[in-house]
């Protein structure tokens, strides 16, 4: 198995001697943000003790150990930690650079949603940040490469093309520990539904995209357990859907090799129904489907404003920022004109705020590192486009915090400030619940009991920088 580069220990090595949870730390007259939706409560005395949480009490009545690291939070308000929900984080070296960004923007939680790295390096990295000997996210939940068809050229992929194939591989990921497989846009018909069909009978989740072969209502009813970004939900809802669909497979049958943001499925959004929107909201809603829009995606109007010159790319790798110039590019040629991109945009605030309203559970994703997605960061600004889509601060906050822990069957130890849950913790200088973009004013930031004051956050973003030039085309 390939070992994480003694490098990335060096780099972190400070930090990790300063942040090892050795004493107790405790938060006094914070105000505790409910993200329940009970409301908040002031003047709180929070205890971490290892890695949980300790204690939460009024303070004054909160016994406070003799030893502990006493953090005066009076003015400020603490939140569970930060989920990115869909995020490509196991890249190339990406501990080095990514990892420290999604902890310095208080992203203390992500759910994988593919990697060409080998099972067993996954498991590595995964188990090395537990155990605090790579300073980086909880891993939520992990998987692989996605499963796709024939002509596939996303990366990392594996192409399936028969059922005894696909049967082969849902057991080889079960056996490998992963948490679930990502199903991607070129499988037939009938091997998805094999690959359904093996991962009920080896209790694994199935997550991911919406083949081209199959419609988001179908998947739906078969017990995919979450739909990615707007794959066929542009489609699902246009008064026009039957005929884009005859148009789909009679290019396919061609041949091309379609994407989601081509110009059928721009046609598609023109023709948005909402009534349609409306049925396939509540076709989600009763069969328990959760959805992450990632609306900040490669393509859309907030990708295209941040490409040039954003002070964030001193943090990005060269090898990184040229993938992100050309893949940006050729996503802009897919949807040439600039009225499109604004409309298909817009769209996806109608459609997220329709599916919000009737009840669809959301998590908060952003599919970084894609182009001018910028881990850690852009999480912040998926939130505050749900908000723009129509939920309250409160309601976006849920998406990357209780939703999650919903989510992964983990809301026993994570979500929300109580006794005796993981201590991942993020402090803030203003209230959230009042603007939501008061997330990004971190003051602290607490990842499995591992304190780091805004001093160190600086410190790791100053390491972050000087690596990122460092970091090599694999």
């Amino acid at each position: 198995m390939r070992k994480i580069p003694a490098l990335l220990l060096i780099l972190l090595l400070p930090g990790l001697l300063s942040a090892q949870p050795s004493r107790a730390l405790a938060f006094t007259h914070v105000t505790v943000i409910d993200v329940t939706g009970a409301p908040s409560r002031s003047d709180q005395t929070v205890i971490v003790a290892g890695n949980r949480i300790g204690a939460v009490g009024k303070s004054g009545k909160v016994r406070i150990p003799k030893d502990a690291q006493v953090v005066d939070a009076s003015g400020k308000f603490l939140i569970p930690g930060l989920w990115d929900m869909h995020i490509h984080s196991f890249t190339e070296k990406g501990w080095e650079w990514l990892f420290p960004l999604l902890i310095a923007n208080g992203v203390t939680g992500v759910r994988e949603l593919g990697t060409r790295l080998p099972f067993e390096q996954i498991k590595q990295i995964r188990r090395e940040t537990l155990e605090g000997k790579i300073l980086g996210p909880r891993y939520g939940a992990v998987t692989a490469r996605v499963l796709d068809g024939t002509g596939s050229q996303v990366l990392p992929q594996t192409v399936v093309e028969t059922e005894e194939q696909a049967r082969s591989l849902v057991r080889e990921y079960k056996q490998q520990g992963m948490d679930f497989i990502k199903v991607y846009n070129l499988l037939s018909r009938e091997v998805y539904l094999a690959i359904l069909d093996e991962a009920k009978r080896q209790k694994i989740p199935v997550a991911g995209h919406v083949p081209f072969s199959m419609t988001a209502s179908e998947v739906s009813d078969l017990g995919q357990i979450s739909i990615e970004h707007f794959t066929d939900i542009f489609l699902s809802c246009s008064r026009d859907e039957e005929t884009l669909r005859e148009e789909r497979r009679q290019e396919l049958a061609k041949g091309a090799t379609l994407r989601p943001a081509s110009p059928l499925e721009t046609r598609a959004a023109a023709t948005y129904s909402e009534q349609k929107a409306a049925a396939l909201a509540a076709r989600f809603r009763r069969n328990g489907t959760w959805w992450c829009p990632t609306i900040i995606t490669s393509g859309t109007v907030p990708a295209e404003r941040q490409r040039e010159g954003d002070s964030r790319l001193k943090y990005i790798p060269t090898p990184t920022q040229e993938f992100w110039r050309n893949a940006f590019n050729a996503s802009i040629r897919n949807i040439p004109n600039a009225d499109d991109r604004k409309m298909r945009h817009q769209r996806k605030l109608e459609i997220v705020g329709l599916m919000h309203r009737t009840g669809v559970r959301l998590l908060a994703g952003t599919d970084a590192p894609n182009p001018y997605v910028y881990p850690g960061f852009s999480l912040h600004e998926e939130l505050e486009l749900l908000v723009q889509a129509g939920l309250s601060p409160l309601e976006a906050l849920q998406t990357a915090t209780v939703n999650p822990a919903k989510f992964l069957g983990k809301e026993r130890e994570l979500g929300t400030i109580e006794k005796g849950k993981l201590a991942d913790l993020v402090l803030l200088d203003a209230n959230p619940v009042e603007d939501i973009s008061n997330t990004q004013r971190i003051s602290a930031v607490v990842v499995n009991g591992r304190y780091l004051p805004k001093e160190r956050i600086q410190a790791l973003l100053a390491e972050v920088e000087a690596v990122a030039n460092k970091v090599k085309a694999p």
